[in-house]
């Protein structure tokens, strides 16, 4: 949850500076739909979903892990890298930002599970899986994006059954160090945000970053892409459940509530196993097809649609859209550091607030800090220790391959 910027903003082209706004705009906006989820009420009086739950939830995090995606790509040079050593060091980062990403992640072990699951841990898996696929072709990675997205909830939906019940509490170190078969299990299929199933979003956010997306062609093709599967996913989800009585096959075998529940909330990750119907089901954090559809559709959109913003020509416009988008760019310039103090306040004796004085209470503190923060040191503190880390791994291979060549 890094921005890649490699150079000082002032020496940025123009074309690359537009499009990491726009990139960090939306980050911004994911890290605080995933404060909405953690922070304000699910439901109203009347037992419905409230309207922050039905926009943030499910779609924030998979906006978080696309963006990885996105991230991999940048970090990766924006192209295929080539087999061979002189890629090594490429591999070796991204494999220590998956390190680093774990250790923080694991270290927020201590944090109450009801008040939100830390999705550190589970990104971390997915950093490391995606190493391997940064030597695949644009087109291959597309492919294989819709193979994820089709093959992994039926690969979910066989194992399962097979594998240890989720954690009723986060994955830290102690669970890694006494239970490490049902961490791994976890982290891959049964949590919250089951890292095989979401690298779907990796994949697809790899192939967005390879794109020009400094072009409006590119972005207008992202905001239709991503309205078309939003509607296509409600729409087969639909579809399935009524005409073709998919909702009568899971009545005749599942609980009501968990029926209610789901249909009207969603799951903690995956979908129960007792029929296959389950799978046509689009609800956030159901990890079914349709689901994954559905939030990389949001995903595209709201990403094409930030990247539009800063591709406005007027000036006194553009000017407007800085000025008014700033603290949300400055929060996505640093949201590692603001995800892990998010999850940190909520978890300490300093949250005595209701839902909304909370959230509201959260934003204004966050934007200030991100806002000074960014126009004095930069980078953010927690991404300045990942990234002198990685870069430091990255040296350090890179000169042990140039010494090897020259033997």
């Amino acid at each position: 949850m890094t921005t890649e910027t490699a150079v000082p903003v002032a020496a940025t082209p123009p074309r690359r500076r537009i499009r990491l706004s726009g990139i960090d705009l939306a980050r911004g906006l994911a890290v605080f739909g995933m404060i909405a989820v953690h922070s304000l009420n699910d439901y109203d009086e009347e037992g419905r979903a409230t309207l922050s739950y039905t926009v943030s939830a499910g779609h924030a995090s998979a906006m978080f892990a696309l963006l990885a995606g996105v991230a991999i790509a940048f970090l990766s040079g924006r192209r295929r890298l080539p087999r061979g050593r002189q890629s090594l060091g490429t591999a070796a980062s991204l494999a220590a930002r998956a390190l680093m990403l774990a250790v923080i992640g694991l270290s927020l072990g201590y944090t109450e599970i009801d008040y939100g699951v830390v999705i550190l841990p589970y990104y971390a898996v997915m950093f490391l899986l995606a190493v391997p696929l940064v030597y695949l072709g644009t087109r291959t990675l597309a492919v294989l994006a819709l193979v994820f997205a089709v093959l992994t909830p039926v690969l979910s939906q066989l194992v399962r059954p097979h594998l240890p019940s989720p954690f009723t509490r986060q994955v830290s170190w102690e669970t890694v160090l006494v239970e490490p078969l049902q961490s791994l299990a976890n982290l891959c299929f049964t949590g919250e945000f089951p890292a095989f199933v979401w690298m779907t979003y990796v994949v697809v956010g790899m192939v967005v970053g390879r794109l020009d997306l400094s072009s409006i062609r590119v972005t207008a093709w992202l905001v239709g892409v991503g309205a078309l599967l939003v509607s296509l996913s409600a729409t087969v989800s639909w579809m399935f459940l009524h005409p073709f009585e998919g909702l009568s096959r899971i009545e005749a075998v599942s609980d009501p509530d968990t029926i209610e529940e789901i249909l009207t909330f969603g799951s903690d990750g995956t979908v129960p196993t007792d029929t296959w119907w389950w799978l046509a089901v689009n609800g956030p954090h159901t990890g079914t097809p349709l689901d994954l559809a559905n939030t990389v559709g949001s995903s595209l959109l709201v990403l094409g649609l930030c990247l539009m913003l800063f591709q406005i020509t007027w000036p006194a416009v553009a000017r407007t859209v800085r000025v008014v988008t700033a603290p949300l760019v400055a929060v996505g310039t640093m949201s590692l550091t603001v995800y892990v103090g998010h999850i940190m306040f909520i978890n300490s004796d300093f949250d005595l607030y209701g839902p909304t004085e909370g959230y509201l209470r959260q934003a204004l503190v966050i934007c200030t800090l991100a806002l000074a923060w960014r126009a004095t040191a930069g980078r953010g503190p927690l991404e300045g220790l990942v990234t002198s880390v990685t870069s430091r791994v990255r040296r350090v291979v890179e000169s042990r391959v140039a010494r090897t060549r020259r033997a």
